[in-house]
């Protein structure tokens, strides 16, 4: 399964794709949530962040396959 990073979240990572391993079983978005903050635990340090599934903000509970498109989208501030 891979998550396409972007902004803060690609620098705390130090990479645009993070690729879990293919052992991981991942089944829901708060699942790998749980896995992205113990496996980098300075992303504890933003106040949110959140997960999109096929380029749709997706809730904690929703499922996750691995040919879905998933990425990570942190903390946006406007001006």
């Amino acid at each position: 399964m891979e998550v396409l990073l972007f902004g803060i979240s690609k620098e705390l990572m130090g990479q645009q794709v993070l690729s879990l391993p293919e052992h991981q079983k991942i089944a829901t978005v708060l699942e790998l949530k749980q896995w992205i903050l113990n496996q980098y635990p300075e992303m504890g340090t933003l106040y949110s962040f959140a997960i999109a599934v096929d380029q749709e903000y997706a809730d904690d509970e929703t499922p996750i396959t691995e040919n879905q498109e998933i990425a990570l989208i942190p903390p946006v501030s406007g001006g």
